[in-house]
């Protein structure tokens, strides 16, 4: 047995990883461990064998011994931590698999530790989108033990990672699945896992999936989601390897620990978006075909309800990019109408897009911002609600630097209202912007918020204040101090106030400051650098011996003093920075020297003495200069540093000073033109904007006086045909009253002959009759004439005076039943009827003495009440009939 082992320990690493002896297999793995981890960097010879044949990792991740397998894992692990990215990226396709199969689903708990450290390492070396994609398929398995270990997995990725190193869309999108498992195991381990989310993503990863949820699941969650919300923020614990580099090279190269610490905060995600976990969602293909039509319609329903159509289709968290210009345009001038209720839901639209395009809607903002604003002279509520929402989205989908230029132009507005409002707007971009504003930013919008400090209207007023103090708590006190100057204590004291209370998102201005000084030591390395070079040319004359090959020897001279004449310019940098900038420029032939001495002044480093060919290469770049500066320093070589200070001064020719004033002068005359332009160009946009207010004016003006025109046209065309239908009902009743007349003519004329009958019962009867028995009888006179005349046109004028008399006979009995204390009036009234009986047969043939008839009907009342009725029935129709064919006669 100690042969073989020896034997097998002889082996190489390779052969003894695909050993049939398990125990051979496990000593290999164990070995290689060790291999690994004293190598001394990534292309040590150990890891080659591995990375060409990256089946080996197969075997010993999936290795059949539970014991071999633990020890095949943990030399993956330590293959990985010392075998870099290249060892990640060649063993990753094979090993992922086998690692959930079997690592995460053993039965071991070192194996599983193992296991999952694994799968970290290949996180932390490359990316974790390859292992997601690996991972998300086990998902699916038939083995619940293999999804609760594949779901803790994902739970503790999100935990060491994060969602900005790991992509949580996949995850979320496939947790409905999990969530309607039927094992409960599944069901609980999707549970942690959507905790952990929640810690990471809040209420925005509840747009992918919690809808698909059941009630009862969405209230457990809830519940747990309770706990959370009192965590703080969470950060990411565990860091990739290329993080890693960046935070040691911050370290080593002086970084202070808490400036490291302010970067890996500034990576830690904030508050999620929904929109960033969202889809992009093509919308205008959905847009109606008529909806231009319908936006061009002059009935406001109409383009309301082509509004709402859009306005369901883009309401959601990510739009598609794409050609928007002509739905904005006609969202742009519905701006412009009249019905607020168009405009509110134009603005909803606008918002809902440039929410969902964000940065793509940048590009539109020029042509939206500006109506929207002009909008803002709405004093409902709930427009100018709708109206402000859409100013924010625009303003998150660009910056401040983009909308500011418009936000100054419309606070010189002439509507109160229109101010007011964009100053809280501004409040707002102020709030939520995450850039500071730079110096000449800052400069416009204090002076401007100072002018309406001095409004007459008070919303006005604290809304400037409250701009000022928000700047105040981006800029500090100490940058708004000379706006504060010339403002009284109240209003200072309100502005503070303001300041205090402000909660902003931009960073403050001196914090970037920081860095500068840092790069000035830097800058005073260079010239500590060159300050050997100068003892190198002071050397010069010691190796003055090398050169003595050149023929001349005044040359050797020459070069004597050129090393210090130029020498004593860089000694003299510091203090030229204090000067002029023009001496700085006059040297500029011989800053190729110092170039051409910096490779022999590395030389000097070692401090030999090999530098006699500097002063040559200096001769020869200075062979041009003439030859009067060189003379007159050849007296002074003692002392080479106080030549040069005087051609110093005189490096300024009076030329190039007058050509200096010139270009100052010409400069500020550009600078006046360039403000007498700008103020040119604001009063030309005042007065721009001013005559759009009054075109917007007259327009509603004059579709205003449209409508009241139009309402008056109804007015007068009904009250025409009220006035002819009254003219014809004026006629219509004049020609009947004509008919009447004639009528009545006719009537008195017909009965004039025998119409002394009834006068003469008149004057018997209701001479001494109440009223009642008064209009009975000229109701029985009238109904006898009418009757009478209607016998004579048919030809029976018998039966018609018969019925007649029997009528009156009957209205007598009628009377006598009623008053029975006025008998003897009602006998003078019989005797008059029998009078008019008695010449009645005068008209027509003799008829029947109805005294006796009408006694019976006294005395039988019933009887004689009947008859009455009767005979009125028989009147009333012949009259009707008579008077229908009175009608026909006449037309």
């Amino acid at each position: 047995m100690a042969d073989q082992e020896e034997d097998f320990s002889s082996l190489p690493l390779p052969d003894r990883f695909s050993h049939k002896n398990w125990k051979v297999r496990k000593q290999g793995y164990e070995d290689a461990a060790k291999t690994f981890e004293t190598t001394p960097d990534e292309s040590d010879p150990a890891f080659r064998p591995f990375l060409q044949d990256s089946g080996l990792w197969k075997g010993a991740v999936a290795d059949s011994n539970v014991a071999a397998q633990q020890d095949g894992i943990n030399a993956l692990c330590a293959f990985l931590k010392y075998g870099g990215q290249q060892a990640c990226t060649r063993s990753r396709s094979v090993t992922i698999a086998p690692i959930v199969e079997k690592g995460l689903a053993s039965t071991r708990a070192a194996t599983k530790q193992s296991a999952l450290e694994a799968l970290l390492l290949y996180i932390e070396l490359d990316k974790s989108d390859p292992i997601i994609d690996d991972l998300l398929p086990s998902l699916s398995n038939k083995q619940p033990k293999l999804v609760v270990a594949t779901l803790s997995a994902f739970t503790a990725i999100f935990h060491a990672y994060g969602i900005k190193i790991v992509d949580p869309k996949p995850v979320l999108k496939a947790l409905p699945k999990v969530f309607g498992h039927a094992d409960k195991n599944v069901r609980a381990e999707a549970q942690n896992l959507a905790v952990e989310l929640y810690r990471w993503l809040r209420e925005a990863m509840k747009t992918l999936f919690w809808s698909e949820l059941k009630p009862v699941q969405q209230q457990d969650l809830e519940k747990l989601f309770e706990t959370v919300k009192q965590e703080p923020p969470p950060k990411q614990e565990r860091l990739l390897r290329s993080q890693q580099a960046a935070v040691e090279a911050a370290t080593s190269s002086g970084q202070q620990d808490a400036e490291v610490d302010d970067e890996v905060e500034e990576e830690q995600p904030g508050e999620i978006d929904a929109f960033d976990l969202a889809e992009p969602v093509d919308v205008l293909s959905k847009v109606p075909g008529n909806f231009h039509e319908s936006m061009a319609s002059s009935k406001w329903k109409d383009r309301k309800d082509a509004l709402d159509a859009l306005f369901a289709i883009v309401n959601t968290d990510r739009l598609k990019d794409g050609p928007f210009d002509d739905i904005l345009a006609a969202l742009a001038k519905s701006m412009k109408d009249a019905n607020i209720a168009v405009v509110t839901v134009a603005a909803n639209c606008i918002e809902c897009i440039a929410k969902g395009l964000r940065h793509g809607f940048a590009k539109y903002r020029s042509r939206n911002m500006a109506p929207v604003m002009e909008r803002l002279k709405e004093k409902k509520q709930s427009v100018a609600d709708a109206l402000g929402a859409a100013l924010d989205a625009i303003f998150a989908s660009t910056g401040l630097s983009e909308c500011l230029e418009d936000i100054l132009e419309f606070l010189k507005h002439k509507n109160p209202q229109v101010k007011s409002e964009t100053l809280k707007f501004l409040i707002r971009c102020l709030k939520t912007t995450r850039e500071a504003p730079s110096k000449p930013e800052v400069k416009s919008v204090a002076e401007a918020a100072t002018k309406l400090l001095a409004e007459s209207v008070e919303a006005t007023r604290l809304a400037a204040s409250e701009v000022l103090g928000t700047l105040m708590k981006i800029m500090g006190e100490r940058a708004m101090g000379p706006y504060m100057e010339g403002l009284d204590e109240s209003r200072k004291t309100k502005i503070k106030e303001f300041c205090d209370a402000a909660e902003v998102k931009a960073k403050d201005k001196p914090k970037p400051v920081a860095p500068p000084p840092k790069s000035a030591p830097a800058a005073q390395k260079k010239p500590g650098t060159k300050k050997p070079a100068l003892g190198a040319k002071k050397s010069a004359p010691r190796a003055a011996t090398p050169q003595e090959e050149p023929a001349p020897p005044p040359p050797k001279t020459a070069t004597k003093t050129i090393p210090s004449k130029l020498s004593a310019p860089k000694s003299l940098v510091p203090p030229s920075k204090t000067g002029l900038q023009g001496p700085k420029k006059v040297p500029g032939p011989a800053s190729t020297a110092p170039s051409s001495t910096q490779s022999p002044r590395r030389n000097i480093t070692p401090q030999d003495e090999d530098t006699a060919p500097i002063p040559s290469k200096l001769s020869r770049g200075l062979a041009g200069r003439p030859l009067a500066r060189p003379t007159d320093t050849s007296a002074s070589t003692a002392e080479p540093v106080a030549a040069p200070l005087a051609p110093q001064p005189p490096a300024v020719t009076p030329a190039e000073r007058l050509e200096l004033t010139d270009l100052r002068s010409e400069k500020e005359y550009l600078v006046r033109t360039n403000e007498d332009l700008r103020t040119s160009s604001a009063k030309l946009q005042s007065q721009i904007h001013e005559l759009q207010n009054q075109n917007a004016q007259l327009i509603e003006d004059h579709t205003r006086d449209v409508l009241s025109i139009k309402a008056k046209e109804t007015q007068l065309v009904r009250a025409r045909g009220d006035a002819e239908s009254a003219e014809g009902q004026c006629q219509r009743l004049g020609r009947e009253l004509d008919r009447l007349k004639r009528e009545m003519k006719r009537l008195e004329s017909e009965r004039s002959p025998g119409g002394s009958i009834y006068r003469d019962h008149e004057k018997g009867g209701t001479s001494s009759e109440s009223g009642r028995n008064v209009s009975g009888t000229s109701e029985r006179s009238a109904s006898a004439a009418a009757a009478a005349a209607a016998e004579r046109e048919k030809g029976q004028g018998e039966k018609s005076l018969a019925d007649s008399k029997e009528m009156g006979y009957q209205r007598m009995a009628r009377n006598y039943a009623v008053s029975p204390s006025e008998e003897k009036e009602n006998e003078n009234g019989g005797v008059g009827e029998k009078a008019g009986r008695s010449r009645s047969p005068v008209k027509g043939p003799p008829a029947p003495a109805p005294a006796p008839t009408g006694r019976r009907e006294v005395s039988g009342e019933g009887e004689s009440w009947k008859r009455a009725a009767e005979v009125t029935s028989q009147l009333r129709a012949r009259i009707e009939l008579m008077k229908a064919k009175q009608g026909l006669t006449k037309r």
